[in-house]
């Protein structure tokens, strides 16, 4: 199975608590369908990541710890004047984090723009699974987000799958109605949606995650997976919903790229042919992994969950 992930990779600092002014930062990479396509290569599936960096030295460190992550870099493309975003996070005792960013000018946000652009789409269109984010909309103009509907279409159109995280970040958006726009415009090519409750509330309105559920079913999806943090998630399949809780409690250390560890568990074991609920289970055992250790993208150790 082959699988193409579309979105931004940033340069992330994360304060980690020793140390004083800059002392008390550290480097890495992160963003939300990066982060899902990382771990989908660490479950030994062929992942492609389709995103553009800058030639300066931060872009180089991260081409080359994708590398070593295992993510096909054939179509992370290469803008002449624009460098890799850049992120600084902040967790509270409780593991939640917050937010500060620099991607105004991130290469990714021209990626659409670049000539190479045209392949990498090309690419993308025959692959069996596309995965992609509202974030990795966001982060384009709206011409370019109508080329990655088109995209979802075409992938469709030739027998794969999509996949998507409506991943809600009000600053990356003029308006909530914006927001709202393009998730009702990708939601028809939709077949695995793996909203989150409280983005989903913040987009919609107050509403019972079956609403949520039931909303992504009648635009289409096959499956619906809506994340509820410590809850787990609501599984919505046919004419059918069941909770799937996480199967043990964990204290969590950093909360960030919970979700996008749980999308890629559940992917990784439905393109195993495991069922949902089993596949529900694999994204809660990786994402509870993820919020025990901290960074969006931990470094593997023995205890990291990539099995299915």
């Amino acid at each position: 199975m082959s699988i193409a992930v579309i979105g931004e990779g940033m340069v992330e600092l994360s304060r980690t608590g020793h140390g004083a002014g800059m002392a008390g930062w550290e480097t890495g990479y992160g963003g939300d369908a990066l982060n899902s396509a990382i771990h989908l290569a660490r479950f030994g599936l062929t992942t492609s990541f389709l995103s553009a960096l800058g030639h300066d030295p931060l872009s180089r460190g991260l081409r080359q710890a994708w590398t070593a992550e295992g993510l096909d870099l054939t179509h992370l493309l290469t803008h002449p004047d624009r460098s890799a975003g850049l992120y600084a996070i902040e967790t509270d005792a409780t593991g939640e984090r917050s937010f500060a960013y620099w991607r105004s000018d991130s290469a990714a946000r021209a990626m659409l723009d670049l000539p190479e652009a045209e392949a990498a789409l090309a690419t993308a269109e025959t692959a069996d699974l596309l995965y992609l984010s509202l974030i990795s909309l966001a982060v384009l103009p709206p011409a370019g987000r109508a080329r990655l509907v088109a995209l979802c279409r075409a992938v469709r159109a030739r027998g794969g799958r999509v996949a998507f995280d409506s991943n809600f970040r009000p600053r990356l958006w003029a308006s909530p109605d914006e927001a709202r726009e393009a998730v009702e415009a990708i939601g028809p090519w939709v077949d695995i949606a793996l909203p989150t409750l409280v983005d989903e509330t913040a987009l919609f309105g107050d509403q019972p995650i079956e609403t949520v559920a039931a909303r992504w079913r009648n635009w289409g999806a096959a499956e619906v997976a809506v994340k509820n943090g410590a809850e787990g998630c609501l599984l919505a399949l046919d004419d059918e919903s069941r909770p799937i809780a996480p199967p043990q409690a964990v204290a969590a250390i950093d909360s960030s790229g919970a979700g996008d560890a749980f999308n890629a568990g559940y992917l990784a074991a439905r393109l195993q042919d495991r069922t949902p609920d089993q596949a529900a289970l694999t994204g809660h055992r990786l994402a509870a992994w993820v919020i025990a250790r901290r960074g969006a993208i931990p470094v593997r150790d023995a205890d990291a969950p990539y099995r299915v």
